[in-house]
């Protein structure tokens, strides 16, 4: 009997630490639920919001509560710094978007990621970019924070590069970049349409929900099976001790008949 307690207390150590886990994990994705709705929320607000000046916005670290905010600015595109950012996603399908600097009116130089372009299965990237409009244009852009990420995929080679951080590429390209960047909205003149906007990503709320129940359905289910364990020891140790019992009668019986 004493071991058997032992295996009990050892698997409701062992189940409790599972469910701590499973729902720890479930709380995990319903913040991150949370985080997604509130991005969805600002997002929705930034659209419908004025577009705002350049310089009202780009004067300190971009955050998230800035995100897809519509400014616009004026300036001169820089076509000997362009980068290839490689590896992009966009609508559900991969390829590359293609970074240039811009050097505002007011003295300022900021990225400004002029689109995605889709990269067919089995072609190597382009070598080289279309060209930005020349002279004086006005852009329209939505306001970017910061990528984070490896400091080798915020590095350019060869022109390329794999995330957008303008604090990294600032030493990289030799240019005052502020903080952020911007995603082209529109360009006057026009540029090339190989180049397709990005847009804010859809306002949908992920798997985040259905994730979590199943963490607290493992919980459960952890519970139940324990609980099951214990009571099927219990039902064998009542059945084994009936069966000693019968045993034992039959055997006291025998005795007598002799």
């Amino acid at each position: 009997m004493k071991r058997t307690w032992l295996r009990w207390g050892l698997m409701t150590l062992f189940v409790v630490a599972l469910g701590f886990t499973f729902v720890n994990l479930g709380q995990w994705q319903l913040d991150r639920l949370d985080q997604r709705r509130d991005r969805n929320a600002t997002t929705a607000e930034h659209e419908n919001a004025p577009v705002l000046p350049f310089d009202q916005v780009f004067t300190r670290t971009i955050e998230d509560s800035d995100q897809w905010q519509r400014v616009e600015v004026r300036g001169t595109f820089l076509a000997d710094k362009q980068l290839q950012a490689r590896y992009r996603s966009f609508d559900g399908r991969t390829g590359w978007e293609l970074v240039t600097p811009l050097r505002t009116t007011t003295g300022q130089t900021v990225l400004v990621d002029r689109g995605f372009v889709e990269r067919p299965p089995g072609q190597d990237f382009p070598k080289a970019f279309p060209a930005p409009p020349a002279g004086e244009v006005h852009v329209l852009g939505y306001v970017r924070r910061n990528e984070q990420g490896n400091t080798n995929q915020m590095t350019p080679t060869e022109n390329t590069v794999r995330l957008i951080n303008s604090d990294a590429l600032a030493e990289a390209m030799q240019l005052p970049l502020v903080n952020g960047y911007l995603s082209l909205i529109e360009v006057t003149p026009a540029q090339s349409a190989e180049l397709e906007p990005v847009t804010p990503p859809p306002p949908t709320e992920g798997p985040h929900w259905s994730y979590a129940m199943q963490w607290f359905a493992f919980t459960a289910i952890a519970g139940i099976g324990l609980f099951i364990l214990i009571r099927n020891d219990i039902r064998d140790s009542k059945r084994a001790k009936a069966r000693a019992a019968r045993a034992q009668e039959e055997a006291s019986h025998g005795s007598r008949t002799d």
